[in-house]
């Protein structure tokens, strides 16, 4: 099946935009942001546990709106839509530097769905939020390299180990478990506060999230809880994949899109030698290239949705020179918003950090540019 026009991206996808650009301009302004998360430098930094910073109404709000439940099947209680809708409310909450497991909560939606996980569906949609518990320490091999180890136990299974690099892991309602029983993988999901599930924060630089190892200490899951084994399992992960690395891409286009808009915005205003130093070409060239590179990321994100939405043979690859894109290019971008803006540009008290840190997070989540390449190359070259 051919890619529809624009990627797909229709009227409703544009009202999932709009609503969330106004939502996010009119109740996190940058003031309401730096208030929550940047307020004190040594608080956030330097304390024993590093805080976790989410407004709660805030997060009431976006479940009112229907934004956990955007991507989660009408069956299911959710609106139904496709992963085009879903990057562009992703890409907003990037903008926005949203402090929430919104992104989080959307990429568990994905694994949950290829799973045929109808009741923790229903779960989101109803405003759960839910994180993935997928990863081991060395994160090199994706799904494969889960250190959390699951054996029967009548018609439960128990899991015990560690899953780290787990996403807004203090703010999540459940996990979606990733273990291995011998060869086979398990896919299940976990309570938070299920009895021996305990979470070990780590010190991030990226104050819009948290991120945690999650330690499964003999936790039984209900038959009721298992959600795929053996090769339903890996299907449903290698299904999801293309859509988490869309997501997280659509994240880092939206922080790019908010330091260039910024850096531009202060080009234009701040002046040296009586000129705008905007009017320079030493600073407005930088600008253009940041520009040209959000797009071009931009454009490949979209391209990945639309193909998973309609052409999900062509969704991985796509998916993975997306999120190569998109690391680069916030890379880029963040470098040049920082030396752009001069000697405040490094500052705390200059709001660029706070996006320049999440752009830093989102850049290797899943893989950076780098990673995304080398898979590529092996996908070429079978």
């Amino acid at each position: 099946m051919a890619q529809p026009k624009d990627f797909g991206f229709g009227a409703d996808e544009q009202m999932v935009r709009d609503q969330a650009r106004r939502f996010l301009k009119d109740n996190l302004p940058v003031d309401r942001l730096r208030t929550l998360v940047a307020r004190d430098h040594h608080e956030a930094y330097e304390s024993d546990v590093q805080p976790v910073y989410q407004d709660e109404k805030l997060w009431a709000s976006a479940v009112e709106l229907g934004w956990t439940g955007l991507g989660v099947p009408v069956q299911a209680g959710g609106a139904g839509m496709g992963l085009v809708a879903v990057a562009a409310l992703a890409e907003e909450a990037g903008r926005a530097a949203l402090p929430s497991p919104l992104v989080s909560t959307l990429c568990a939606t994905e694994v949950l769905k290829a799973a045929g996980a109808a009741a923790a569906l229903e779960r989101i949609a109803g405003g759960q939020a839910a994180s993935l518990a997928i990863s081991g320490q060395a994160a090199s091999q994706e799904f494969a390299d889960t250190e959390v180890e699951a054996s029967d136990r009548g018609s439960a299974v128990v899991l015990s180990g560690t899953s780290y690099f787990v996403q807004d892991a203090r703010k999540a309602a459940f996990f979606v478990v990733v273990a291995r029983a011998g060869k086979d993988l398990v896919l299940a999901a976990v309570d938070a506060d299920a009895p021996g599930v305990s979470i070990d924060p780590d010190r991030i630089v990226d104050l819009t999230r948290d991120q945690a190892s999650v330690v499964f200490a003999n936790v039984e899951v209900a038959a009721s809880a298992v959600l795929a084994r053996g090769a339903a399992a890996e299907q449903a992960l290698a299904k999801s994949f293309p859509a988490l690395l869309t997501i997280v891409a659509a994240d880092l286009c939206g922080a790019s899109e908010w330091l260039l808009q910024t850096t531009a915005e202060y080009a234009r205003t701040r002046k040296q030698f009586d000129r705008p130093i905007g009017f320079f070409q030493a600073v407005k060239h930088p600008i253009v290239n940041m520009m040209v590179d959000i797009d071009r990321a931009r454009s490949l994100v979209y391209a990945a949705a639309c193909a998973i939405d309609s052409e999900p043979e062509g969704g991985e690859r796509l998916a993975r020179m997306a999120k190569a894109a998109a690391s680069d290019a916030a890379a880029f971008v963040a470098g040049r918003a920082i030396q752009l803006h001069g000697g405040i540009g490094f500052t705390w008290e200059c709001d660029v950090h706070i996006w320049v840190k999440r752009a830093q997070h989102n850049q290797f989540l899943y893989g950076d540019g780098t990673c995304q390449r080398a898979r590529l190359a092996e996908m070429f070259e079978a």
